[in-house]
């Protein structure tokens, strides 16, 4: 199970404190590097190659570069990498290439990381080997390529060291076909012709299914078994497949035994949700094992999905929970603020809808995309602008976050010209654009004057030239299409904000966002924090596998965090967190201070703080 395995890996995780600056020295960045601190040991291995020449000094670039790589930032190793000067050694020639996988792959492009990887000869030498493998099988489940990832693993074995590393290898195997399968990616088992790349990618689905709900994976766990007497993966199914069923009939315990004092976090596992539900536990359970041992909790997990939620709210009162955590969904939300029976304090992951008042003990986490909208209305104020457009997705998710934004707009004196809804499912939104910027209207004209004076005339269509700001809240996928868009259309030095949805963190797509303004949480942005936590999972997760890191792990992690605080009593709560600085208000909601940035290209760029940043106001 994820969980399990993400504990033992992150128990002895680096410490999330403040480093103390060392002096240049290689051992200093060495220890740095595995203290977890890759931007410092990256600029002292800089700083030593700068005081060296030839061959010392490019062996220092790659120390850095590396270093970069492992700290997320594709862009600073780049640099790195090009300031390397010839002749390079043989080592550091085959590994060049290999760094520049590497760096496609942080940078998000994956079948460039692919394609490179795939011109590249096997090494024969174990440390070269066990490098290229890893990568390649990274790039292979990076691109979308299930057997090659499968095909990776089984050359990978033949250089792994021990039985311990082999058997940590196939569990990041089994979470990466997990993954895969959970993202829709197609894992066709009949297309492979080796009977244990077969059985491999039979257990993506598998696992992927259990994850949800092991009891109802039961009869297909057993029949792959069947079918596979003697397959390598034998062993992890027992372990991480099969163990789940009886950790399903109870709620599952981590860092205690049954009932008594703990933490009852209820998420739909086996729900429509659950896949959502899983990386929220997942990022939990981070935070609970990078939290010193003395100090934790124990955590019960229950399943919504399978029971409703006043029977689990009734069963963790019983078994002696001192807050609970959840549940998730709205009207998962609403049904326990209904509850009137004796239950501990709740802190849940999503909001009340508007007017409905929150009962005693009731507290509110969310990553509001409403907020957000204000948020952006705020900043478009405090920049100094009142009037514009603005241009959402069509549906229930635009109309509500438009109201909160042209809300909280005109409670600031500013206001719409106009708005203007988009059809997702369509990639061309010229007629929504020109409507909305009038450049129909010029086009009118025009010919109404060409009619008039019956001849034709030289014409460049012109938008309406008043508008200050363009709000253009979407999730990414649309995002990319629209801002080209408004270029074309003569709108792109319209300042034009989103919401956070609007920004993954792809440097090569992102050029489609030049210039987009919006807020988001350090988790994307880039913290010492974000940092630390990334670093411990490349630990734990050496080939990329593990649990999903995006936004919803995020507020997983920083959910445990809160709830530690309120079960400590602490009623003045300030924590620095993935999701943002989460503050609590009189009304028991929990703020999020977010950072600003801006895209250029293709790279975030951090904006001045204004007034403008908490979200949940």
């Amino acid at each position: 199970m994820v969980v399990a395995a993400a504990g033992f890996a992150l128990t002895g995780c680096p410490s999330l404190s403040p480093r103390a600056e060392s002096p240049p020295s290689l051992d200093n960045a060495d220890a740095l590097a595995r203290q977890g601190d890759q931007m410092g040991a990256a600029h002292m291995y800089e700083a030593l190659a700068a005081q060296n020449s030839g061959t010392d000094r490019n062996e220092y670039l790659f120390r850095a570069a590396r270093a970069f790589l492992a700290g997320h930032r594709p862009e600073e190793a780049a640099r790195v990498l090009a300031e390397l000067e010839q002749p390079l050694t043989a080592q550091q020639a085959a590994e060049r290439p290999l760094l520049d996988v590497e760096l496609a792959l942080a940078r998000g492009q994956a079948q460039q990381a692919w394609q490179r990887i795939s011109t590249l000869p096997e090494p024969r030498t174990a440390p070269e080997a066990l490098h290229y493998w890893r990568l390649r099988q990274q790039a292979a489940f990076a691109s979308g390529r299930p057997n090659d990832g499968v095909a990776a693993q089984i050359s990978l074995e033949h250089w792994l060291p021990s039985v311990q590393e082999l058997r940590q290898s196939r569990i990041n195997l089994l979470a990466s076909l997990r993954d895969a399968s959970e993202r829709n990616i197609r894992i066709d088992p009949r297309s492979a012709t080796d009977p244990t790349i077969r059985g491999w990618l039979e257990l993506g689905p598998i696992a992927a299914a259990a994850a949800r709900s092991p009891n109802a994976s039961i009869a297909d766990i057993d029949a792959w078994r069947s079918r596979n007497p003697n397959h390598p993966a034998s062993d992890i199914v027992r372990s991480e497949l099969l163990s789940q069923q009886f950790q399903q009939q109870q709620p599952t315990i981590v860092g205690g035994g049954g009932a008594g004092a703990h933490i009852a976090l209820l998420l739909p596992i086996s729900g429509r949700n659950g896949a959502v539900a899983a990386t929220v536990r997942d990022g939990f359970m981070t935070a609970y094992y990078q939290t010193p041992e003395a100090q934790r909790t124990p955590v019960n997990v229950y399943d919504t999905g399978e029971t409703g939620i006043a029977e689990n709210v009734a069963r963790a009162t019983q078994e002696g929970a001192d807050i609970i955590v959840g549940p998730l969904t709205r009207d998962e939300v609403v049904a326990a603020a209904g509850i009137v029976t004796r239950r501990p304090p709740i802190l849940a992951l999503n909001f009340l809808p508007p007017g409905q008042p929150a009962p005693t003990g009731f507290y509110q986490y969310a990553l509001s995309p409403e907020d957000e909208a204000r948020l952006a209305a705020r900043r478009i104020l405090a920049d100094g602008h009142r009037n514009g457009l603005a241009i959402v997705p069509a549906g229930d998710w635009g109309t509500r976050v438009l109201a909160a934004f042209k809300q909280e707009l005109e409670a600031g004196g500013g206001g719409l010209f106009a708005t203007t809804a988009l059809d997702s499912a369509m990639t061309d939104y010229s007629d929504s654009i020109t409507t909305v910027l009038r450049i129909s209207d010029s086009s009118a004209r025009h010919r109404r004057l060409e009619s008039i004076l019956g001849t034709k005339l030289q014409f460049e269509p012109r938008r309406r030239g008043d508008i200050e700001f363009i709000f253009a809240p979407a999730q990414a996928n649309v995002e990319r299409l629209l801002r080209p868009q408004l270029r074309f259309h003569f709108a792109g030095g319209v300042p034009t904000y989103a919401t956070s949805d609007a920004f993954e963190p792809d440097p090569h797509n992102n050029q489609d966002l030049e210039g987009l303004i919006f807020p988001d949480m350090p988790w994307m942005l880039g913290s010492d924090l974000a940092d630390a936590v990334r670093n411990a999972l490349q630990t734990a997760y050496p080939n990329g596998g593990g649990p999903r890191r995006n936004r919803y792990f995020a507020f997983g992690f920083d959910a445990y965090r809160l709830a530690t605080a309120l079960h400590s009593g602490a009623t003045n709560i300030q924590v620095d967190g993935l999701t943002g600085r989460l503050t609590l208000d009189p009304d028991h909601r929990i703020h999020r201070e977010l950072g600003w940035a801006q895209i250029h290209n293709g790279e975030i760029k951090m904006l001045p703080v204004t007034g403008a940043t908490t979200a949940a106001q």
